[in-house]
């Protein structure tokens, strides 16, 4: 049998050229902001972390400012406990926030899915009237609420704290924009087996919409955990306050310690760090579409 011997030739390599292989100067600068964005915000927070784990020894205002503790210690989050009703503040702060979350998601939703699946007269004003409510602030308002919460006898109390955060334009809208991406087949389907109204707005909206559901809460969660305004106008009873108040607390003292503060500031972070860590896996696009290709 003949063989055929085959030169290898020679290939040339191309040069890629500066526009396809290099890096577009726009996509450079954004590159540089987002980094200069992201130490913009870790470079605080491990500050403050740094600053809680210090011992006592350490001066906290070095110049140049030390990143990390050269002798790292638990001392502050111990006295944080130990000294101050630190877990009243903590089980206040969980009580309304919670409460807050399942309030919001019910009464909006309950709100929404009229909004956005039935027909009756006047729903594109009450619609508007929602939504321009999102452009008032809070403090516009917060003097009739607290004239309300005096009257209803619910000055000093959780409850009060509750209702502010327990039906939202915001929470409201997202949810009716969530309802109308719902296939009406979905809706069909559960009304040939005999659901309600009712019935539909909770095996077909609720099931579908989960994703904005569980970002509704966090932004509700969020939001409730962190509120320092209001629980400052209409609380005066300390074993009432909640993580914020309980913090401006601390720093008002007249023995103040910056690294009890921080350690508490920390403290105040994690919860909210936790449930994101948690939920982040359940924000997913809804799969509705799916379902009806299924």
């Amino acid at each position: 049998m003949r063989r055929r011997w085959i030169r290898a030739q020679p290939v040339e390599l191309m040069q890629a050229s500066p526009g396809r292989a290099g890096v577009r100067p726009g996509a450079l600068l954004q590159l540089l902001l987002l980094i200069l964005l992201a130490l913009a915000v870790l470079v605080p927070l491990l500050w403050l972390v740094s600053t809680s784990l210090k011992g006592p020894a350490e001066d906290i205002f070095t110049s140049p400012p030390a990143l990390l503790p050269v002798q790292p210690s638990l001392e502050a989050y111990f006295r944080l406990f130990q000294d101050n009703p630190l877990g009243r503040y903590l089980l206040n702060s969980a009580i309304v926030s919670l409460v807050a979350v399942v309030a919001n998601l019910l009464f909006c939703s309950l709100a929404a899915y009229p909004l956005a699946r039935m027909r009756f007269a006047g729903r594109g004003l009450v619609l508007g009237l929602v939504v321009a409510t999102i452009l008032i602030p809070f403090q516009v308002v917060m003097i009739p609420l607290y004239l309300l919460m005096v009257q209803l006898g619910l000055r000093n109390t959780l409850l009060a704290l509750v209702i502010p955060q327990a039906a939202t334009a915001f929470g409201l809208y997202l949810l009716r924009q969530s309802f109308l991406g719902v296939p009406v087949e979905l809706e069909e389907a559960a009304r040939m087996d005999g659901c309600s109204k009712l019935g539909e707005w909770w095996n077909v909206m609720i099931p579908a919409a989960r994703a904005d559901l569980i970002t509704l809460a966090m932004f509700v969660f969020i939001g409730t955990w962190s509120d320092f305004l209001w629980p400052l106008v209409i609380l005066d009873d300390p074993q009432l306050f909640t993580l914020p108040l309980g913090l401006q607390q601390l720093a008002s003292s007249f023995s103040l310690d910056w690294r009890i503060v921080a350690a508490g500031s920390v403290v105040s972070i994690l919860p909210v760090l936790l449930l994101f860590i948690l939920l982040q896996r359940f924000i997913l696009p809804s799969a509705s579409g799916d379902a009806v290709k299924g």
